[in-house]
């Protein structure tokens, strides 16, 4: 068994990830780490979240009393929780899956680093079907990116923090290194004012609305023509299955920087 913490567990992606790997035949579950102050710090993870039944394990706030229980942390909370289980998980040189999004350029760097200390699998989509669809883009930039115009829509709920979403953000930086470039020399956000697209540019639009489900739509636009490659989801128990799935595999592996790509063999 692949003993496993939680970072997160009240979370719409904690709840569902902690769900799926109460049923696993390959995890156990040793602990939930929740931000301090939480009224639920203290309770059993099980009823934390809303499992309908115990585990006969705790949710604590401090991940530095539990982290030598397990092999490899799971994290979906919050950027600057993020980034503490980053420093911890380094230290106690254990396997870690995130999947939490918003960190800098710089932040991401740290995570890329730590790859050369621990298995670090860092995941904007641990979807599946997004992850195909990842390798549909490379495929369509490859044979068509330089003579079309490229745009990004993506949809999401009202809380939802940061824009454009990771899964965008990552859709793009594959889409701009497949024409031999960063996404920061070509994405252009949102537009006003007058004058005519500036060619080989990536576009982004973010839209916020209400309870929208996650929603990521690539345009290539040519002359007379356009390819539209999407995903939308329904719920979130792909992308928390494809989280365990990531886990599972990063377990089993020496220290290294890890994608789903890794995880699907894709």
């Amino acid at each position: 068994m692949i003993n496993t913490i939680i970072v997160g567990p009240r979370g719409k992606m904690g709840r569902l990830i902690t769900h799926i790997a109460a049923d696993s035949e390959v995890l156990n579950l040793v602990a939930g780490v929740g931000p301090r102050g939480r009224d639920y710090i203290g309770q059993d993870l099980g009823q934390v979240t809303l499992l309908g039944r115990e585990l006969g394990v705790l949710v604590v706030d401090d991940l530095a009393e539990v982290i030598d229980k397990c092999d490899v942390i799971i994290d979906f909370s919050t950027k600057e929780m993020g980034l503490e289980v980053l420093r911890l998980a380094k230290e106690h040189t254990k396997a870690l899956v995130c999947g939490t999004t918003g960190f800098s350029s710089d932040e991401m760097e740290l995570f890329r680093e730590a790859g050369e200390t621990i298995p670090m699998l860092y995941a904007a989509n641990t979807s599946k079907l997004v992850n195909v669809m990842n390798k549909l883009l490379q495929l369509a930039t490859s044979a068509i990116g330089e003579e079309t115009d490229i745009e990004i829509i993506e949809m999401h709920d009202r809380w939802k923090k940061d824009a454009p979403s990771g899964t965008a953000k990552e859709m793009g930086e594959l889409i701009a290194h497949e024409l031999g470039a960063e996404l920061s020399d070509l994405a252009v956000y949102g537009r006003e004012g007058t004058g005519e697209r500036k060619p080989g540019t990536i576009g982004y639009h973010s839209v916020r609305m209400g309870d929208t489900p996650s929603s990521h739509t690539v345009f290539f636009g040519g002359f007379g023509e356009r390819l539209e490659i999407s995903h939308h989801s329904t719920d979130w128990r792909g992308f928390a299955k494809g989280a365990c799935d990531c886990a599972i595999f990063l377990a089993k592996q020496s220290p290294g920087y890890y994608s789903v790509s890794d995880v699907l063999k894709l």
